[in-house]
């Protein structure tokens, strides 16, 4: 099982700066994976939110052997053409260590949908995440992407350059454990990220779901785990990648220090 911080850009971890060096430091202790949170806003008492884009970008000019990613980006609430090009560029910016999380996001933490006027509606927000999917899945190849859906028009747009890793970057679907039509989406994909995970026994029956449906082959699956659980339960049930939980409220830069510095998983 691989280790990632995972970070809440949030407060005092809201300057890019920052962040780009705990990322520096944690490929200096041996981690593997450097993620973060994609929000707009958060409920109080955060304050100061920072944008992914910028940071990861900054982390990737500090760093060389780190994954890299947002995890997770709730597409419904991005242009997928933008997300294209940024997607794109970060993948050459960092040599090909772009991982991209995604999923449908939800309403209930910041009110970033209903504050900011994006659409409510889960299953509206579904439907965009799909169609945003096969329009980056169609960009990524480099050819003429023609795409007219129910959410979104590409008429003849070739998005160059590609990303360094092929066939395109990897995608990571998130979704609440037992909930199909996530676990479908994931299957489809290269990664599952279940949010809200309880107990083991979650992640091996949604592990066992998506390789029915997927076939053999390398796939990911990753787990929030607070700093000092035991992951071999999980490590058992399929995860492969053990991303560090900190609470959004009150994260420090000193904390993340401390856990950095503990080292990854061994």
């Amino acid at each position: 099982m691989r280790s990632a911080i995972w970070l809440p850009l949030f407060d005092q971890l809201a300057d890019p700066r920052t962040v780009a060096r705990l990322a520096a430091d944690a490929e200096e202790y041996g981690w593997h994976g450097f993620f973060v949170w994609d929000h707009v806003r958060w409920r109080a008492p955060v304050r100061a939110v920072a944008d992914p884009w910028v940071t990861l970008s900054a982390a990737a000019m500090v760093t060389e052997t780190l994954r890299l990613g947002p995890m997770i980006t709730p597409l419904a609430r991005r242009r997928p053409v933008k997300v294209a090009r940024e997607t794109a560029s970060l993948d050459v910016l960092s040599g090909g260590r772009l991982t991209l999380g995604v999923g449908v996001g939800d309403d209930r933490f910041g009110a970033e949908y209903s504050a900011t006027g994006e659409q409510g509606d889960d299953k509206a927000r579904a439907a965009m995440l799909d169609e945003a999917l096969a329009i980056l899945t169609a960009a990524w190849t480099g050819e003429p992407v023609h795409h007219r859906g129910a959410h979104y028009t590409v008429d003849d747009v070739t998005f160059l350059p590609r990303p360094v890793q092929r066939p395109g970057v990897p995608v990571w679907v998130a979704g609440f454990p037992g909930r199909q039509r996530p676990m479908r989406r994931a299957a489809r994909h290269d990664g599952y990220f279940p949010v809200n995970l309880e107990h083991p026994d979650q992640l091996a029956e949604a592990a066992a779901t998506i390789a029915e449906l997927r076939g053999p082959g390398p796939y990911d699956i990753a787990v929030e785990l607070a700093p000092g659980t035991d992951p071999r339960p999980y490590a058992a049930a399929g995860a492969t990648w053990w991303l560090t939980a900190f609470d959004p409220a009150s994260v420090t830069v000193d904390e993340v220090h401390g856990v950095l510095r503990a080292g990854p998983l061994d």
